[in-house]
């Protein structure tokens, strides 16, 4: 039986609102080309610079904050409004601009890398980027240090297993707002007896009709993981050139057909590829969307598991704003609201049990909620210095271009 609704007025109207929603998800990564390539590697300098000073914050006379995420990575009514953005204007008064304008790390940070090396306002009070992209962010000083005790939800729901990171301890910040899985899927009508494993993707009836994924760190953690090295653990040039290698090779030998972003799950839909590395949500949304006919599962060896996160740039005078819309999206209620939407992992504890009002099924779900054992078996792809992101970025964007 499912839960009472919640007493808040304006958490139990986004309730209401999101259970005659329809499913969306956001849109990640667009694919790789040489725009793309040349600013992972200019973004990756090994040189000192002088870190800039936070803005002046004027939150408490400017009551507006703007957030900048990722396409569909947020809940949308039938009138293009986002309903529980609106239950946070209600509750703390203060106006919101919410704009898609992240395509995906490398091209988001190359438009705004100049001002924030200058301190400058980028236009945007926070912006959620993965784990790896808040790493360089907090390595060159363009993020604030945020205030924990104007977040208490944060402080009493922010799930144990993301307390402390080693490219952020004690989180002081970023601040988690969604994550999954990279693992395989496969079409499940052509390949019935199902796979276990990424190297399963090398098996030559599927020669020409196999994806992998242009982000990096999924495609070759999934691979490293396949040959025995565990990516959140020790491991150097010599693990990483060895799944170069294997990747290379089902390039070349035409077992690999695509490497794309999300773009991927329209080969899966036409037929091109039948079996792929990918991110769980899409998953979940591809059944939804076009009929049952994919199954998803995290490789026997591994697979790898990321975040995206809340960061306010150096530049940005509204922090205090700004942290008062991350504590609003740690209610339990909104997190599941927002997690029956885009289908993957909400950071907050209590969201299970909220999305209970919202559909016992996905509650259900272990892609968006995992158990212990679903997630003892992925991995965080080790934080890089600059040196190794460069030189290894390098390394895969060249295979990228050449495929």
């Amino acid at each position: 039986m499912a839960k009472p609704l919640p007493e808040d007025p304006f958490i139990r109207d986004l309730v209401l609102r999101a259970q005659r929603a329809q499913l969306s998800r956001r849109t990640m990564l667009k694919g790789a080309g040489v725009g793309a390539a040349a600013l992972t590697l200019a973004a990756c300098s090994t040189g000192a610079q002088d870190k800039p000073k936070p803005a002046e914050d004027i939150s408490d006379t400017d009551k507006t904050v703007r957030w900048d995420n990722w396409a569909l990575y947020l809940d949308v009514d039938d009138d293009g409004n986002y309903p529980s953005l609106e239950g946070f204007e209600k509750q703390t008064g203060i106006k919101a601009t919410y704009t898609e304008a992240v395509d995906d790390n490398d091209t988001y940070y190359g438009k705004v890398k100049d001002q924030l090396k200058l301190g400058q306002d980028i236009g945007c009070d926070v912006v959620c980027l993965t784990d790896w992209m808040i790493a360089r962010w907090i390595r060159f000083g363009y993020g604030q240090e945020l205030d924990r005790t104007r977040m208490p939800n944060v402080e009493s729901n922010l799930v144990d297993a993301l307390k402390n990171v080693d490219f952020d301890p004690g989180r002081k910040i970023s601040i988690p707002w969604q994550g999954g899985f990279a693992g395989i899927a496969w079409n499940k009508d052509e390949i019935p007896e199902g796979l276990t494993s990424v190297s399963d993707l090398w098996d030559p009836s599927l020669k020409g009709r196999v994806g992998v994924l242009s982000e990096m760190r999924d495609t070759m953690g999934c691979i490293m993981q396949d040959l025995g090295t565990q990516i959140d653990g020790n491991w150097g040039d010599a693990e990483f050139t060895a799944a170069i290698d294997v990747l290379q090779k089902q390039v070349t030998d035409g077992q690999i057909r695509n490497i794309k972003g999300n773009s991927y799950k329209e080969d899966l839909v036409n037929g091109d590829t039948l079996a792929a590395i990918v991110w769980s949500g899409d998953i979940t949304q591809l059944n939804a969307e076009a009929g049952e006919h994919w199954d998803f599962a995290v490789p026997d060896k591994g697979g790898t598991l990321w975040n995206d996160n809340f960061i306010v740039p150096i530049g940005s005078g509204h922090k205090k704003n700004a942290e008062d819309l991350i504590n609003y999206y740690y209610d339990p209620e909104v997190a599941a609201m927002v997690a029956a939407w885009v289908n993957y992992i909400p950071p907050v504890k209590g969201a299970k049990e909220a999305m209970m009002d919202l559909d016992p099924e996905l509650a259900d779900n272990q892609l968006i909620f995992p158990s212990d054992a679903t997630l003892a078996n992925t991995h965080l792809f080790r934080t890089l210095s600059a040196a190794e992101e460069q030189k290894y970025a390098t390394q895969f964007q060249a295979i990228l271009l050449g495929a």
